[in-house]
C-alpha cells in the first residue's frame, strides 16, 4: 500500500500543522476538567465568587481557543482529504491508461469505476479522520486516564483496568472489518457490472423483451450487497452497546467509590467531579473511536484494492528507437499470437507482406484472427513468436507512441465521444483546424451529412453517438482517423454500415491519400478495388492475390462470392 499512502508526501506540511491544532484542542480539553475542579472546591465550594469568576474566564477563553484551533483543522483536513482523492483519482487514470491490453484485461470496467470512486471516497474519509480525530481520540483515552490519575490514583484504577481491555477490542473489530469491508466492495463490484452491462444493452434488452431477467439478475447482485453489508453493520453496531455497558459500569464504580473517599475526606467534590468528566471523555473517545475503526477499516480494503492497479508494473519493451522508415513494405515474419489469458492461437506462423502505400484487403470466417493481426500493428497487443517489420525494421524497436502516431485506427465498433460532432473529429489531431476538420469530413463521405443538421459540426451528440446511425457513427470514426494523415489506415470492418455507392466513393477518397490501407471487410464490392487481398482461415493466410485472381483459384473466395450473388469466371466457363 506504499503507492496509496505515498501521494499524502505533498501534504505533509499541512497535515503537521493540522496535527499540531488538534493536539492543541486536545491540550484545552485536558486541562479544563482540572480548571472545573479548581472552580468547584476553591469558588464553590469555598464560596468565593472571585475564585469562579477567574477560573471561569479561563475556562471560557480556552474553550474559544479550542474552537478556532478545531475549525481551522477541520478546513485544513477537508482540503487535504480532497486533494489526495484528487491525487489518487489522477494516479488511477494514468495507470490505466498505461496498461497494455492484456494487463487491462486483468481488471474488469466495473471494479475500475468502484475503485476510481467508492474506494477512493473511503481513503478520503480515512484521511479527513486521521488528521481529525484519529490521533485526537486515542491520545485523549491515553492522556486522560493519566490526568485522572494524576487527580486521583485509587479511583483512577477502574480506567486503568478497563481502556486497555476495551482498546485491544477496538484494534481487534477493526482488523477483522478490514477484511469484512474488502468482501462489501467486491459485491458493489458486481452490482456496478450488471448495472453498466443494463444501461449499455438497454436496446436490446427491450428489444428481446429480457426487461424482468435483468431486472432479476440485478436483485439479485443487490441482495448479495446488501446482506454483506448487513452482516458488517450487525458486527460494528455491537461494538457500541458493549463499549457502553463496560464503561458506565467503570464510571457507577467511580460515583460509588468516590462518594465513600469523599466522606473519608480522602477526595474532593472538585476530583469526583474531575474525574467523572475524564470518564466521560473517556467513553465518548471510545466511541468516537468506533466510527474511527470503521472509516479505517473501509479505508484499509480500499488502499488494498487501489493498490493492486498502481502496483502494475509497466510491460517490459525492447530498446526503442524513435526513427520511423519512410519507405518499405510491412512484413509478418511467422507471426503467432493468442490472446492474453488465452490458451489456443489465433494466430498461427502467419506469414504475409503489404507493399507500402497499397491497400490490402482481409477476408476471412469469423474467428480467423482477422481483428488480431490489425491489432498487433499499432501493437496493442505483442506477437508471442515471430515478428513485425516496417522498411525492414523490427516493430518492436520502435517507440510505440510514435509509432501510433503514424497509425490511423478505425476499430470494428465504432465508438464515439459525448460532445459535439467536431470535437469527435478533431479527437484525432489535437489543434485541427476546422479547415481539416472538413476535409477529412469530405474524404470520408459525412461532410453533406453534417452540414444538413441543424448545428451542422457543433451538434451535439450523445453518449457513444447513440443520436446517429451505424454508417454516420462509421464515417465520423474514419474522418477522425483520417485527420491524422497516417501512413498507415487501418480499417476493422468499419464499412459494414454503408451502402455500396458511399463506400465506393470513401474508398475512392481514402485511396487517394497514397496511405498503407489494411481494411477487414466481408464484401466482395471492397475486396476488388484493393491491390492485393489476403484469405484468412484458421489464424494463417489460406491465399493471397488480386481480386481477378482469387475469384479463378480459389475456392474459399468463391464460395464467399456465391453467397453475395456473385459468380467467378471459373464457374461462368464450366456453366455452373
Amino acid at each position: 500500500m506504499n503507492r496509496v499512502w505515498s501521494l499524502l508526501m505533498p501534504y505533509r506540511v499541512q497535515m503537521a500543522l493540522a496535527w499540531g491544532l488538534m493536539l492543541l484542542e486536545l491540550a484545552v480539553e485536558l486541562a479544563l476538567p482540572i480548571l472545573m475542579a479548581k472552580m468547584i472546591d476553591d469558588g464553590i465550594v469555598a464560596g468565593s465568587m472571585d475564585a469562579i469568576l477567574y477560573w471561569g474566564s479561563i475556562m471560557i477563553g480556552l474553550s474559544l481557543f479550542s474552537f478556532a484551533a478545531g475549525i481551522t483543522n477541520s478546513f485544513i483536513a477537508a482540503r487535504i482529504g480532497q486533494n489526495y482523492g484528487f491525487d489518487i483519482r489522477r494516479a488511477l487514470i494514468e495507470k490505466v491508461q498505461s496498461f497494455s491490453f492484456g494487463q487491462y484485461g486483468h481488471f474488469d470496467t466495473s471494479t475500475l469505476i468502484t475503485r476510481m470512486t467508492n474506494d477512493v471516497t473511503q481513503l478520503q474519509n480515512a484521511v479527513f479522520m486521521s488528521l481529525r480525530i484519529m490521533l485526537r481520540a486515542p491520545l485523549m483515552i491515553i492522556f486522560g486516564t493519566a490526568m485522572a490519575l494524576f487527580v486521583h490514583v485509587k479511583l483512577s484504577l477502574i480506567l486503568v483496568i478497563t481502556v486497555p481491555i476495551m482498546t485491544f477490542f477496538m484494534l481487534f473489530m477493526m482488523r477483522k472489518g478490514a477484511g469484512m469491508f474488502r468482501r462489501v466492495q467486491l459485491k458493489l463490484d458486481q452490482v456496478n457490472s450488471v448495472m453498466r452491462e443494463n444501461l449499455t444493452g438497454i436496446r436490446l434488452i427491450k428489444a428481446f423483451v429480457r426487461s424482468g431477467h435483468e431486472t432479476s439478475r440485478f436483485e439479485k447482485a443487490g441482495k448479495a450487497l446488501m446482506n454483506q453489508t448487513i452482516s458488517v453493520i450487525r458486527t460494528f453496531e455491537s461494538i457500541v452497546p458493549i463499549l457502553l455497558l463496560v464503561m458506565n459500569g467503570g464510571l457507577i464504580f467511580i460515583l460509588w467509590f468516590g462518594f465513600a473517599e469523599m466522606q473519608n475526606g480522602t477526595a474532593t467534590t472538585g476530583e469526583i467531579v474531575a474525574i467523572i468528566n475524564y470518564a466521560a471523555r473517556i467513553i465518548i473517545s471510545l466511541s468516537i473511536f468506533t466510527f474511527i475503526t470503521i472509516a479505517f477499516a473501509r479505508g484499509k480494503a480500499s488502499a488494498v484494492r487501489i493498490n493492486e492497479v498502481l502496483a502494475v508494473e509497466p510491460e517490459q519493451l525492447k530498446k526503442v528507437s524513435k526513427t520511423y522508415p519512410p519507405e518499405g513494405e510491412i512484413v509478418f515474419e511467422d507471426v503467432t499470437f493468442t490472446y492474453p489469458g488465452g490458451n489456443v492461437p489465433v494466430l498461427h506462423s502467419l506469414s504475409m507482406s503489404v507493399e507500402r502505400g497499397s491497400m490490402a484487403a482481409i477476408l476471412g470466417e469469423t474467428g480467423s484472427g482477422k481483428t488480431a493481426l490489425l491489432s498487433l500493428i499499432p501493437r496493442l497487443y505483442e506477437p508471442n513468436d515471430g515478428r513485425i517489420t516496417i522498411g525492414g525494421q523490427d516493430m518492436s524497436e520502435m517507440d510505440i507512441h510514435f509509432l501510433r502516431s503514424q497509425i490511423g485506427f478505425v476499430p470494428q465498433e465504432s465508438h464515439l465521444f459525448t460532445g459535439s460532432i467536431i470535437e469527435n473529429i478533431r479527437w484525432g489531431k489535437k489543434g485541427a483546424t476546422e479547415e481539416e476538420v472538413m476535409e477529412a469530413a469530405r474524404k470520408a463521405q459525412i461532410h453533406d451529412t453534417i452540414a444538413g443538421l441543424p448545428d451542422g459540426y457543433n451538434t451535439v451528440i450523445g453518449q457513444k453517438g447513440v443520436t446517429l446511425s451505424g454508417g454516420q457513427k462509421q464515417r465520423i470514426s474514419i474522418a477522425r482517423a483520417l485527420i491524422r494523415k497516417p501512413d498507415i489506415l487501418l480499417l476493422d470492418d468499419s464499412t459494414s454500415a454503408l451502402d455500396v455507392k458511399t463506400e465506393a466513393a470513401l474508398i475512392q477518397a481514402v485511396t487517394a491519400e497514397q496511405c498503407t490501407i489494411l481494411i477487414v471487410t466481408q464484401k466482395i464490392s471492397t475486396a476488388e478495388q484493393a491491390d492485393c487481398i489476403f484469405m484468412m482461415e484458421e489464424g494463417k493466410v489460406a491465399a493471397a492475390g488480386t481480386h481477378e485472381k482469387l475469384a479463378r483459384q480459389n475456392r474459399l473466395y468463391q464460395k464467399l462470392m456465391e453467397s453475395q450473388g456473385r459468380r467467378s469466371g471459373a464457374y461462368e466457363a464450366s456453366g455452373q
